[in-house]
């Protein structure tokens, strides 16, 4: 099963940001895939293919994780490529942690998944929510200066959501998504 770790936003905040990028969705380019609305997230820990006699552990650390973490608040804003504008794979939006929690949050659950015996993906933490995915490098910089101007509903985040994930099973064959598990945090 290949899964993830994230804080997803709330349906209000979706709506906001989803009536921003609706107008760009209509551009022409064939090469931007946008990222359906229902698949928004700010992923904390990318864990791949995880065997399912792993899932329970990871569960209960990842429970563990989440009752450790108070409510922050988050905001949707600004914009970025990776791996860099001018040679963009992806569009994101960025998000603003006054309290700097999800750098902690991201080390935590990526904690409790190596507890668990599962590998997580290494990369550099960043957090973002995925706007678009390019079928080929190109340039960006008119699209990050379009979102750069995005500045979305500020909301407080309150549970981290463990997701598994289904390749070309979702909408215009990207990405299905299903919550396995959500635990709240302490509050």
């Amino acid at each position: 099963m290949r899964l993830f770790v994230a804080v997803v936003p709330p349906v209000e905040v979706v709506e906001h940001l989803s009536e921003f990028v609706e107008p760009r969705r209509a551009h022409p380019d064939e090469d931007i895939r946008w990222a359906a609305d229902e698949t928004w997230h700010v992923t904390l820990a990318f864990l791949g293919d995880v065997p399912e006699w792993k899932t329970d552990e990871l569960g209960e650390r990842l429970e563990a994780a989440a009752k450790r973490q108070k409510p922050f608040e988050l905001q949707l804003r600004g914009a970025g490529a990776f791996p860099s504008v001018a040679d963009a794979r992806v569009l994101w939006t960025g998000v603003r942690d006054e309290a700097e929690a999800l750098p902690h949050l991201a080390m935590t659950t990526r904690s409790a998944a190596n507890k668990a015996g599962v590998t997580v993906d290494g990369r550099k933490f960043t957090p973002h929510l995925t706007l678009a995915r390019l079928r080929q490098p190109m340039d960006v910089v008119k699209w990050v200066r379009i979102f750069d101007e995005y500045e979305g509903p500020a909301w407080t985040a309150g549970s981290i959501e463990l997701i598994s994930s289904r390749l070309g099973e979702g909408p215009s064959h990207g990405a299905a998504y299903d919550t396995v598990g959500e635990w709240d945090f302490l509050g």
